[in-house]
C-alpha cells in the first residue's frame, strides 16, 4: 500500500498521496510537476484555502523531495494512561495538547518520548508501548522553513499519580481526562493532536 502524508502549516493541511482524501471538506489539488514548498508557504499566508492536495504514484518521493527544501527536527511525544484508563492532556499556549518536545543530539527517539511525558508532566511512565504514529508540522523560525516530525508512543503509568505541569515550558496544567470527555478537549487543540487520538479511535 502507498504511503500518505499529511503536513500541517498553521490552520492549513497539505496531503500528498496516491489517492485522494475521504474527506468533507474542500480541497485543492496542486501540481506536483515543479511543486516549490517554498513558494506555496508564502502564498498561504494569503490563501484562505485550508486543504491542499499533491496526488502522486509515488507520495514517498514527493514526501522525500519536500523534505529535501526543510530543515527536519525530531520530536517524540507520548499518549499516556493511567490505572483508571484515563488519558494525560496538558495545556500550553491556550490549547490543550499531549506532552511532546524534542530529541536531544545522540538520543533515541523512543527515550525523548519517555523523557518529555516525565519533564512535562512530572510523572514516571511504567511502560512504553508500540508507536502510535507519526505527525507533521511546518513553521517558520528565524527565516527557516522548519519540519518538524513527531513520533508518537502509548505509555502507562502507575497508579493515578499527582501531575506537575512543567510551568517553564508554558505548560499552565496537565490533566487526567476520561474518554468521554476527550471530545470536549478536541474542540481547541491541534488537528494533529486529533490524528494521534484519531488512531487509537479515541475520537
Amino acid at each position: 500500500m502507498a504511503q500518505k502524508y499529511r503536513i500541517y502549516i498553521n490552520d492549513n493541511t497539505l496531503f500528498i498521496t496516491h489517492e485522494l482524501p475521504t474527506q468533507l471538506e474542500k480541497i485543492q489539488q496542486i501540481e506536483v510537476e515543479g511543486f516549490d514548498f517554498e513558494l506555496f508557504y508564502e502564498k498561504l499566508q494569503i490563501s484562505k484555502k485550508k486543504n491542499y492536495l499533491l496526488l502522486t504514484k509515488n507520495p514517498s518521493a514527493v514526501f522525500k523531495k519536500v523534505k529535501s527544501d526543510l530543515t527536519v527536527i525530531k520530536a517524540a511525544g507520548g499518549l499516556v494512561t493511567n490505572a483508571k484508563g484515563e488519558y494525560l492532556f496538558i495545556f500550553r499556549n491556550k490549547k490543550w495538547d499531549l506532552p511532546k518536545g524534542k530529541v536531544d543530539k545522540g538520543e533515541k527517539v523512543k527515550e525523548a518520548a519517555v523523557r518529555e511525558v516525565e519533564e512535562e508532566c512530572g510523572v514516571k511512565v511504567e511502560k512504553r508501548n508500540d508507536r502510535i504514529c507519526k505527525t507533521y508540522h511546518v513553521y517558520k523560525m528565524g527565516g527557516e522553513l522548519i519540519l518538524k516530525r513527531t513520533s508518537w508512543y502509548h505509555m502507562t503509568v502507575k497508579g493515578s499519580p499527582k501531575l506537575v505541569p512543567q510551568v517553564e515550558e508554558g505548560i499552565t496544567e496537565a490533566v487526567w481526562i476520561a474518554p468521554h470527555e476527550i471530545k470536549a478537549k478536541i474542540k481547541n487543540t491541534y488537528a494533529l493532536i486529533t490524528d494521534v487520538l484519531k488512531s487509537e479511535k479515541l475520537v
